[in-house]
């Protein structure tokens, strides 16, 4: 594993990660003495500020005997050599590396001291270094926290008892139900077991079936495996569901009276064909002094969903809509999703809104902020608003065809869209200028025949309509945060709030890139916090068309740090701002409805809370994205590998997407579906891997295959059950 970096970047008031930082120093020279001087040098800390927070953080650390002082003013690190606390990471070979701010790399952990330590288990290990490449090496001593404890698998029975063989390939041992514990399940079955026990003496940990999903390959079987194996839910339990039936839905007139009424002002939204939940809208209004007043109107999510109640804890448990290839499992039971809370056409909505008055020049003269009550003129998909865009119509009225549907539109929207596809683009341009990195990715999607099998493959590109949108809701949820974030005055303030932040690249991860994309030709500057971003920008527009495109886009995402949501804001440098909030999708995201409720909390003049509570369900927020995410991205495999079973034996043109000592990835160009080539399956010559030039070297030919590099393949064989395509190579 490589040498894992660190550095201070500067941005706000709050040193993020600083006690990880120092104890870093300190066990890298764990035989000297510091003071918090010395400490700020090495973490590249100058302001008074950050060296108060040093001084701060190591009384504290010396409170919780992590460190001793040595002498007045200088602290020394107090630990065992060798003995740390940190994660594994097993991989699929069943052997693991040991994570930890507390080493200066990662420790490899052979299968053998594992001691039933799982991937992701925080878990104690005696570390020593290996005399032959002086590198980490460790066992497992303790096991302090298991990262989970189900596990999806399918079912095989002997006469009284039965093992669950997991799907996961970084599970690597069995587990064993006795017969008590079937819970009905039967031979072949795909289920979801629980370790209940493991006992001193056996190799494999004892369990218990608690849901049977149903025969492997069938395809609900499959999706709903996807989500139970990332802890997800798929169904809302019958008292949830009851909570949300009995809610008081009436828009009451004294409701009213404590609202912004804005049902008079146009009103419309904008969201994917196939949606139903409309959480955001936009109001246009031309003003006399030649200005405009549009307001952003997000559903009220924390009128119906308070705290205390059952939708509460369902919403918190759960923290995000997770959108599979052919569902979507929400956060908010449908009743709330696509019903009350949707911001439909014609009807009157309880609404959180962000209004600002602008001028032609897209800048912002004043803002409000608070609750209102709305009503939405009409919905237009962005394929609808797109052709409005492209059309420029200024007709009274215009029936305007859409893969066979027809709608009329009025000459006030034709006239509010097309400017505030004016404005837009001027917001994003600025944005860009400031330093926003842009990453217009292509969404695979698939056209689904009525058993949800794919039947074709289409890709999904950001459009005007889709930007337009992007740049408003980017607005008010910048100006929410700064409006918390810092006083008139703009000077930070200390209210505690939700805040979307984005650290800087890891310096190490932008070097690895640039060895990788030299290969093409390209190359990226990192001297400055503004070169880096420019320079990317010019990486992602040169490979546009290029056959690497997509694993250039994906190898640059790779090497960003990963959007959080936290309390301590350090800024969003992928969107270039110093304050960002998530407020414009509270029927999706949790912390969007934390954060109405402390921005209504803070209009009517509260106190700033305690921060720790809201931290730890940020964490959680956090946590439960990317399981999300990885369940998105396992649906969109599972049904790339269902898609590809019929085409078998067809050849197809792809680029080499990534290269192992195993094997060679490549991408299909027309489809994007990725599979392996086996280093053992190519019989031209004997291939063996090249890490420094990400290829592998044919020993008699001197042939290279590598990132990038366009070849011929076939499809060998499709995997439903493990997920796996495995392709031939032609040429």
């Amino acid at each position: 594993m490589s040498k894992k970096r660190f550095h201070h970047k500067k941005k706000g008031n709050v040193v993020k990660d600083l006690e990880s930082k120092i104890l870093k120093v300190l066990n890298k020279n764990s035989q000297q003495s510091f003071n918090y001087k010395q400490i700020s040098s090495k973490i590249n800390i100058n302001d008074a500020n950050g060296k108060q927070q040093i001084l701060q953080k190591l009384l504290e650390l010396k409170q919780k005997d992590r460190i001793e002082e040595t002498e007045r003013g200088k602290y020394k690190i107090i630990q065992n050599e060798h003995y740390h606390i940190g994660i594994l990471d097993v991989t699929s070979n069943k052997n693991a590396y040991f994570i930890t701010d507390t080493l200066e790399y990662d420790a490899f952990i052979p299968t053998i001291n594992l001691n039933r330590g799982l991937d992701g288990d925080t878990v104690k290990v005696y570390v020593y270094r290996r005399r032959n490449n002086n590198k980490y090496e460790g066992e497992v001593i303790e096991i302090i926290k298991r990262a989970k404890t189900e596990f999806v698998g399918v079912l095989q029975m002997s006469k009284n008892f039965g093992f669950v063989i997991p799907d996961n390939n970084k599970m690597y041992a069995d587990i064993f139900i006795s017969k008590a514990n079937i819970n009905e399940a039967e031979d072949g079955d795909k289920v979801l077991a629980k370790i209940t026990d493991w006992p001193e003496n056996s190799k494999n940990p004892f369990g218990k079936i608690t849901t049977v999903l149903g025969k492997p390959g069938e395809h609900n079987t499959e999706i709903h495996s996807i989500l139970l194996e990332y802890g997800l839910p798929y169904e809302f339990p019958k008292e949830v569901e009851q909570d949300a039936a009995n809610l008081n839905t009436e828009i009451t007139s004294k409701e009213i009276s404590k609202r912004r009424d804005m049902r008079k002002t146009l009103t419309f939204t904008i969201d994917p064909k196939d949606a139903k939940d409309f959480d955001d809208a936009l109001s246009f209004k031309a003003l006399e002094n030649g200005n405009y007043e549009i307001g952003i109107h997000i559903a009220d999510v924390s009128h119906y969903v308070q705290p205390d109640t059952i939708l509460e804890e369902e919403a918190y448990s759960r923290a995000t809509s997770v959108y599979l290839v052919d569902r979507v499992v929400p956060m908010l039971p449908e009743v709330l999703s696509n019903g009350v809370c949707s911001l439909r056409p014609n009807e009157e909505k309880l609404t959180f809104s962000a209004v600002f008055e602008m001028d032609e020049k897209a800048h912002i003269i004043k803002e409000w902020f608070g609750r209102t009550v709305t009503y939405s003129d009409q919905r237009f998909a962005y394929e609808e608003a797109q052709e409005i865009i492209e059309s420029k119509s200024d007709i009274i009225s215009e029936d305007i065809s859409i893969t066979g549907e027809s709608y009329t539109v009025k000459k006030e929207i034709v006239t509010a869209t097309l400017k505030l596809d004016e404005l837009a683009k001027k917001l994003r341009k600025r944005r860009m200028q400031q330093g926003a990195i842009t990453f217009d990715r292509v969404e695979v999607k698939f056209n689904l025949d009525e058993e949800a099998n794919p039947i074709g493959v289409f890709f999904k590109e950001s459009k005007d309509a889709n930007k337009l949108i992007e740049e408003f809701m980017l607005l008010a949820n910048r100006k929410v945060a700064e409006f918390i974030g810092k006083n008139k005055n703009g000077i930070p303030t200390k209210n505690t709030f939700i805040y979307r932040i984005h650290d800087e690249p890891d310096t190490e991860k932008l070097e690895g890139l640039q060895q990788i994309i030299s290969k093409f030709g390209y190359k990226i500057n990192t001297k400055t916090k503004e070169t880096t971003s420019d320079s990317l920008n010019k990486l992602l527009s040169d490979v546009q068309n290029k056959p690497e495109k997509n694993m250039i886009e994906t190898l640059t995402i790779r090497s960003m740090s990963k959007a959080i949501y936290t309390t301590e804001n350090i800024g969003h440098y992928g969107l270039a701002f110093d304050y960002y909030s998530h407020f414009t999708s509270p029927i999706r995201r949790y912390p969007d409805v934390m954060t109405h409720r402390l921005l209504q909390y803070y209009l009517e003049g509260g106190k700033s809370p305690k921060s720790a509570p809201y931290e730890i369900k940020c964490q959680h927020a956090s946590e439960r994205e990317v399981l999300a995410a990885k369940a998105e991205r396992s649906s969109i495999k599972y049904m790339q590998i269902k898609y590809m079973q019929d085409h078998q034996n067809q050849e197809f043109k792809g680029v080499i997407s990534g290269v192992t000592e195993w094997g060679i990835y490549i991408e299909i160009i027309e489809n994007k579906c990725e599979g392996m080539v086996r280093i053992r399956d190519i019989k031209e010559d004997y291939y063996i891997y090249d890490e420094k030039q990400y290829a592998l070297v044919g020993q008699s030919t001197k042939k290279l295959l590598q990132l990038g590099d366009e070849v011929m393949v076939k499809v060998k064989n499709t995997d439903l059950k493990r997920k796996h395509l495995d392709f031939t190579l032609i040429q």
